[in-house]
């Protein structure tokens, strides 16, 4: 990769992994639902100037609802309900792990053997990380955060259906697609009054953090990260999202003073070692083209 390529992905990796902490700070304000339907009716401001990619609604619906509503709904619920910043980071990179699965079950791709070693780790990594569960947040908010890479998973085979669609085009109107259910789901849930109120008396630092949620870490990182798969190859780009994770962890404990028990840590530090084995290996264009918080 060229050096200002390589510059691109560590800065994509980076925007990532600090959206993380974007997001435990509007959660302060915001619903888990109420800041969903932000991120994507932000991220979705540029479809008033781009075109809507030549895919067909179905497959539109599929994704987005996978990759975007599923994925970071569940993930917001888990950051808003007491699950560590640092843990959901990687946590949410386990997608890679059941992207594997997903594609040897569904389409008989089957994994190489380094693979399967690395997958063995990473389930390893996250069966330690549910040995700490129920202590500083519930069993209840784990399990729906495991759903966020399960969605991931999914949303990234069924990008598959849609090939050569230019990605800034393709994620803005995912965001759409995403944002109007989110916005009815979030004043049926949330309440109208109680929505309205969280909107007009929003602080000026959350506001800050969804714009950066939106246009940044979604529409621009997304951008970027689209370019740079189109110029080289998965195994040469994927890679760098294993610095998501350790992005979000020092961040968060910069910013929240956050710590991890000796299990915990081991076993974050298990998963995205096994994540590595599974991206480095000789068949890593079989892992999932897109990531992202």
């Amino acid at each position: 990769m060229k050096p200002a390529d390589v510059c691109i992905a560590v800065l994509v990796a980076v925007i990532w992994g600090l959206a993380f902490v974007a997001s435990r700070i509007a959660l302060d304000e915001l619903s888990p639902t109420m800041l969903t339907a932000l991120r994507f009716a932000i991220g979705a401001l540029p479809c008033l100037f781009v075109p809507r990619p030549k895919v067909a609604w179905p497959i539109l619906i599929a994704i987005s609802f996978t990759l975007f509503l599923g994925q970071f709904l569940t993930q917001a619920y888990g950051i808003g309900h007491g699950v560590p910043v640092g843990l959901t980071s990687v946590i949410v990179q386990s997608q890679a792990l059941f992207t594997v699965g997903f594609a040897a079950l569904l389409l008989d791709e089957r994994p190489s053997r380094v693979q399967t070693l690395g997958i063995a780790i990473a389930a390893g990594g996250l069966l330690m990380i549910c040995g700490t569960v129920g202590y500083d947040f519930s069993v209840q908010a784990f399990a729906v955060l495991m759903f966020s890479p399960i969605f991931f998973a999914a949303g990234n085979l069924l990008l598959r259906q849609a090939p050569g669609v230019p990605m800034f085009d393709l994620s803005t109107w995912l965001c759409l697609i995403a944002a109007v259910p989110l916005l009815a789901l979030a004043v049926v849930g949330d309440g109208a009054q109680p929505t309205w109120h969280a909107l007009s008396h929003m602080s000026l630092k959350v506001l800050i953090c969804m714009l950066v949620i939106g246009l940044v870490s979604t529409c621009t990182a997304y951008w970027l990260w689209g370019r740079l798969l189109r110029d080289y190859t998965a195994a040469q780009v994927v890679p760098f999202a294993l610095l998501v994770p350790f992005v979000g962890s020092a961040a968060s404990s910069i910013v929240f003073n956050e710590t991890f028990g000796p299990l915990r840590l081991a076993g974050m530090l298990t998963v995205v070692a096994g994540i590595a084995v599974m991206l480095l290996s000789k068949r890593a264009q079989v892992l999932p083209k897109v990531v992202g918080a």
